[in-house]
């Protein structure tokens, strides 16, 4: 499965070998770093949601555990209180069911026969060899681990005071069951120790400090128990109408004629399954799975969003009591599909106009592009603020919130930061209305007795 190629040029600008060649080379490039060339470089930021952290965030290629810290960033007198994390798995293995999809495309382009003229991207393609098991089925790789460790160091270096050695012990952890976010959690913490203790090997998780990740896949993978949503939505053939007319429009036909031809394979033995070379697909089929294509998509995160604010309520009421705040870090490891349904069911990343399967040119300059959104080990932070000079009791206590490790301005007033009280009026709706049983519930259908 070739996945990535730029969305917003025309699939002419780059030359179908080029393209077939580098889009596959990067593809195990995900799992083996340093095994890329220079033109999957290029590529590897349109990659949907497998794009490298690295590629949204290039200043990490220089130094990868130096923290940045955003000129946004709150100072002085405020001084951040909790901080609680939501961060996706890092790199992963493909899916099983990716892993066959591979198999499938090799052993076509290896029945192709000697006598096709002798591509060189073809006869590379055909014996490039294809490592992958189905075991892998998505789990977490050794660079998957780094790109949690590296967060860990970074985030321990930009707030020395929340990731103390003094409030390790405080740290509380929920991970979704699946192992790469279970491994993704403990290769975290394996960071924060080597921030601790430089030099020497991290014990196991369940010898550290802090109390081990606690799984909750309610609250981090709520859609897995939104009726409505596995109804109308993942278990609807009709939903994702854009993503399947999409797949076979003018865009696509003119791609699979391109890699069939550098691959030297018949057309027809081609389908936009195989061949994902537009970062749009992707983005259609987020868009209207995972985001703002559906109300339920994002209403179903509702009780995940109110959990952060049960957080954030309690660390301001204990500074009100002039108590230590129980929980100074709270962090929670999930999925792409559970940060997106968050970040829309905000506002965040909404165009003007829909994405559909008709307006591909239109859409060139879109909000929602999920591979800068959402990349493997994307993270979305609350920092909530005390600050000792505020004019008001109201202004005492500041929030920021930040995605991939930079300020994200507030969705309804574009500001970098905002009082913690008019952040909850902004949301009022969804912090008092929106109740996840209420909104995932099936209506009931009456059947009268002359229907039965």
């Amino acid at each position: 499965m070739l996945r990535g190629a730029r969305s917003h040029l025309p699939a002419s600008v780059a030359p179908a070998a080029v393209l077939a060649a580098a889009l596959l080379s990067s593809f195990a490039r995900c799992s083996l770093p340093g095994r890329g060339d220079p033109v999957a470089s290029v590529l590897s930021p349109y990659f949907g949601t497998k794009t490298r952290y690295e590629d949204v965030n290039p200043w990490q290629q220089v130094d990868p555990v130096a923290p940045r810290r955003d000129p946004e960033l709150l100072a002085g007198t405020c001084t951040p209180v909790q901080l609680v994390a939501l961060i996706r798995h890092g790199t992963r293995y493909p899916t099983t069911k990716q892993i066959r999809k591979l198999r499938q495309l090799q052993g076509l382009l290896q029945t192709r026969g000697s006598g096709d003229g002798g591509s060189r991207v073809a006869a590379a393609l055909s014996e490039w060899p294809l490592w992958y098991d189905d075991w892998m089925d998505g789990q977490l790789v050794e660079k998957g681990r780094q790109d949690m460790r590296q967060l860990a160091l970074r985030l321990a270096a930009l707030f020395p005071d929340l990731f103390s050695r003094e409030n390790y012990s405080r740290l509380r952890l929920v991970t979704s069951s699946k192992h790469r976010c279970v491994d993704s959690s403990a290769a975290f913490l394996q960071g924060l120790w080597q921030h601790h203790h430089p030099g020497l090997p991290p014990p196991d998780v369940s010898d550290m400090e802090c109390d081990p990740p606690r799984i909750n896949d309610k609250l981090m993978r709520f859609f897995d128990h939104c009726e409505k949503f596995l109804t109308d939505v993942e278990r609807n053939a009709t939903a994702l109408y854009h993503v399947e007319a999409f797949k076979t429009g003018p865009e696509m036909q003119k791609v699979l004629k391109k890699v069939a031809a550098a691959l030297q394979v018949p057309v027809n033995s081609l389908n936009a399954d195989l061949i994902q070379v537009l970062e749009y697909l992707n983005d259609l089929k987020q868009y209207w799975k995972r985001s703002y294509g559906y109300t339920i998509n994002s209403r179903s995160s509702c009780s995940l969003f109110q959990d952060i604010f049960l957080h954030l309520d309690k660390a301001v009421e204990q500074k009100q009591r002039s108590q230590p705040v129980s929980s100074p870090v709270i962090l929670q490891f999930g999925h792409a599909e559970t940060l997106l349904p968050l970040l829309s069911l905000m506002g965040y990343f909404k165009d003007k106009e829909p994405l559909t399967a008709y307006n591909f040119e239109e859409q060139v300059h879109r909000k929602f592009r999920s591979g800068r959104i959402v990349p493997y080990a994307s993270n979305l932070i609350f920092v909530l603020y005390h600050c000792e000079d505020a004019q008001t009791p109201e202004e005492r206590f500041q929030i920021q919130m930040l995605l991939n490790e930079k300020v994200l301005p507030l969705a309804h007033s574009q500001n970098t930061v905002a009082s913690y009280e008019d952040l909850k009026n902004h949301y009022q709706d969804i912090l008092q209305s929106c109740q996840t049983s209420k909104e995932c519930n099936l209506p009931k259908v009456n059947i009268t007795s002359d229907e039965l």
